[in-house]
């Protein structure tokens, strides 16, 4: 209790205050620009911690986390460009919004979901996260490999219209994943000799050309998207009557959020799609998902946020970074002399209660500085369609050559823009192809060490209780997804109708 108490008056003091403060504008900035991401802006900052106390400078660095999460969302709603690969699954609802004129309760919707999302990240993180800590040790390859099928029925629920142009998607996306050397043989796959796709595609990089190019070009064909937007005079902030509304989403998701960051590999971007496929398994208006439903919205916001504990958990308490970007958080821990694991709470108390406390207090910060800033990015909406999209375009192109300073990725890039621009044309919806390549290295990985594991047999995966169960969640959803499902639920209420009579 007294290392709790510590912890709370270091982070009130005013230089980690100041931190929470430049680390949040930072984060915001960051995710707003398509390219740029957190774990990029904090493995750049880093050196600049090297003078500081530990503390605040882990401080910083973690506000900047959660700030990149929610900073994401803004062009996503804006003008249908993710800043994050975890804003993905936001395009969906929040950009349907501004279409209607209402960006600016959008966006309004999306930052009370990232206050929520991330203050009950940081309220797991102060009380069990010892407790989950060990709980991640349990997650093995089997268990991914199952989690990873069971991500993959979210493809048929984002079929919107046609299951079979989803399915579609969703096997490209997995092509895609497939792409470069085998994570196990070390045997080179459809890179038809080419030494540049030996790393695979970065996804990243196919996000920026799916989602930003088709939309540039979008937007010199018809200028007319963005001149609704700007004409937007709603309010930002939700009533507390919608509020309420969303609570049963918002909670779902952030608890979803924190326990898909506790698991290592897996990220902000899993955890949207996570959270918007069981926001529309638990809805009673499951035909208005896609079409700017504010729980859509609220979903994946809530999830991507709580992420940051999540991942955190793990890093902490065990020394496996849970993201990326914790992995760079992880460095910054050991170059400042502190070892992660088990001993952390105690030997560095100090420093961890502070980190802990920088997770919900940046949450507030968040609501605050996201209020102001965001006000002043709805200022986008203003630039005409054709002046926009070359800005998109250049920052695209900044944003993909920095990822790993090759101008090859930028040609790979606008390929993935030229295919996106065509599948929108052929109404091809593009998440399930995200959800594709999200999920697919994480299946193919997991299943050869499940099989080596196994000695070869696949049995290995109904042997084990947590993959069994998963499974079979899986082959329920998949179940719920066929016509059969709904003929079923037709007949049973007819019969019930019948009965009643």
């Amino acid at each position: 209790m007294n290392e709790i108490m510590s912890g709370l008056i270091n982070v009130l003091s005013i230089w980690n205050l100041l931190a929470l403060a430049v680390g949040m504008i930072l984060g915001l900035f960051v995710g707003s620009m398509p390219g740029l991401s957190a774990t990029m802006a904090i493995a750049i900052l880093l050196p600049l911690t090297f003078g500081m106390d530990p503390a605040t400078g882990i401080t910083m660095l973690t506000s900047l986390y959660m700030g990149a999460m929610y900073g994401g969302s803004i062009l996503a709603i804006l003008v249908r460009t993710p800043g994050t690969p975890a804003a993905a699954a936001t395009v969906m609802d929040g950009y349907k919004m501004t279409e209607r004129g209402q960006a600016g309760k959008a966006l309004g919707i999306s930052l009370i979901s990232s206050l929520v999302g991330g203050i009950v990240s940081g309220i797991v993180l102060l009380t069990v996260a010892p407790l989950l800590g060990k709980l991640a040790l349990s997650i093995g390859a089997v268990e991914l490999f199952a989690i990873a099928v069971l991500g993959l029925t979210i493809i048929a629920s984002l079929a919107a219209g046609s299951v079979i142009k989803g399915l579609l998607a969703g096997s490209m996306g997995l092509l895609i994943s497939f792409i470069g050397m085998d994570p196990i043989t070390g045997t080179p796959r459809f890179t038809f000799g080419s030494i540049y796709l030996f790393d695979g595609i970065s996804f990243v990089i196919a996000l920026i050309g799916l989602f930003s190019i088709p939309q540039a070009l979008k937007l010199v064909e018809k200028d007319k998207e963005v001149i609704k937007a700007s004409k937007i005079k709603d309010k930002m902030l939700p009533s507390w009557q919608e509020i309420k509304a969303l609570k049963g989403t918002l909670t779902r998701s952030s608890v979803i959020g924190v326990f898909t960051g506790l698991i290592p590999g897996t990220g902000g971007d899993t955890a949207s799609w996570f959270s918007y496929n069981e926001a529309k398994r638990f809805s009673k208006q499951k035909n208005k998902f896609g079409t700017g439903h504010t729980e859509g919205l609220a979903a994946p916001e809530a999830a991507n946020n709580a992420v940051v504990g999540g991942a955190l958990i793990p890093t902490i308490t065990l020394g496996v970074p849970g993201s990326s970007t914790t992995a760079v958080l992880l460095g910054g821990l050991m170059i400042h002399g502190i070892m992660p694991g088990p001993t952390l709470m105690t030997e560095h108390a100090e420093v961890t209660y502070t980190l802990l406390w920088a997770v919900l207090f940046s949450s507030i910060f968040l609501f605050v500085l996201g209020l102001l800033y965001t006000r002043l990015a709805v200022g986008v909406t203003k630039i005409p369609g054709k002046v926009l999209a070359p800005i998109i375009v250049l920052l695209c192109v900044i944003g993909t050559f920095a990822v790993n300073n090759s101008m090859v990725d930028v040609f790979i890039m606008f390929a993935f823009g030229i295919v996106g621009y065509f599948i929108d044309k052929l109404n091809i919806p593009v998440a399930p192809l995200v959800v594709g390549m999200i999920l697919g290295m994480m299946l193919d990985t997991s299943l050869h060490q499940s099989l080596l594991i196994g000695d070869g047999s696949w049995l290995i995966f109904l042997q084990n209780p947590i993959s069994a169960i998963l499974l079979f969640i899986a082959l329920i959803s998949i179940f719920q997804s066929t016509p059969l499902f709904d003929k079923f639920i037709q007949l049973y209420n007819k019969r019930l109708r019948q009965d009643s009579k």
